[in-house]
Formats: C-alpha cells, sequence, structure tokens
C-alpha cells in the first residue's frame, strides 16, 4: 500500500512575479541607457522679446564667424564685432572646429557671433554651430542685417 506523504502546506494559486520584475528592471535599463542617444540636435537659447543691439563688454572677446555660401568659413578675433577684417580662415568644417576651438581654449569668456551668407545652406550653418558647440563654445550669437 502506498502511503501518501503528508503536506504541511497546500497548493498555492500565487503567481509568481520575480521574473517579471527582473525583466522589467532589465528593459528600464536598456531605455535608460539609449533614450539620451536619440535625441539631437543644437542647443541655442532663442531670444524671449524683439532684438536689440547687444551691449558689448570691451573685455570681452569676440570672434565673428562667417560662413560662406559655397561653404568656407572665415573669422575676425577681436574686441568688437567686425564684418569686414578677416584674422583666420578654414575650408573644411573640421579645420573650422580645431583653430577656433584653440582660440576658445585661451579665453573661456570668448563671445562668438556667426554670420551666413543668405544663399549659405541651412546645414551647413547648423553644421557649424553644432562643431562650435563640440569645440567648447558656451556663449554664440547670430548676426542678421537691419531690412531695408
Amino acid at each position: 500500500m502506498l502511503v501518501r506523504p503528508q503536506r504541511k502546506h497546500g497548493p498555492k494559486a500565487e503567481m509568481n512575479v520575480v521574473p517579471y520584475i527582473d525583466v522589467m528592471l532589465v528593459l528600464l535599463v536598456i531605455f535608460m541607457v539609449t533614450a539620451p542617444m536619440l535625441t539631437q540636435g543644437v542647443k541655442i537659447e532663442l531670444p524671449k522679446v524683439a532684438s536689440e543691439a547687444l551691449v558689448n563688454d570691451s573685455r570681452q572677446q569676440i570672434l565673428t564667424l562667417s560662413v560662406k555660401a559655397e561653404g568656407g568659413y572665415y573669422w575676425n578675433l577681436g574686441g568688437e564685432l567686425d564684418t569686414r577684417n578677416q584674422t583666420d580662415s578654414a575650408v573644411t568644417l573640421q579645420d573650422m572646429q580645431a583653430k577656433v576651438a584653440q582660440v576658445v581654449a585661451e579665453r573661456r569668456d570668448t563671445q562668438v557671433y556667426i554670420r551666413a551668407d543668405k544663399d549659405a545652406g541651412y546645414g551647413s550653418v547648423v553644421a557649424a554651430m553644432a562643431a562650435l558647440q563640440q569645440g567648447g563654445v558656451s556663449n554664440l550669437g547670430l548676426v542678421t542685417e537691419v531690412p531695408q
């Protein structure tokens, strides 16, 4: 005759959720790691009021970067916003980024202004802004002319 072992506890009708919690935590970590990689853009602060002439701080170094229609870059370095003179130039985006990063590394308070030819592509202007941001530029402004 077979003797049944006596159970102290009856059968449990509960679902074991521990493996599901582990899977959920793994997915959470994956999303937390990949989410910052999905965002792209150039961080700029847009004006909240009508634009006015900017006040120049005479102690601050100003670099005026010009983007040509054909894609080249040239800039002037000085104590004021100067769109006529030229201190240096670069043909490629990488050359411009390296040279401007060197200038900004020497003086961290350098204010950079970008002016672009009206026929310059939007992509080349945004690429220049992104390169400047990667080169360590934290103060960036855009130069426009008053419509006539």
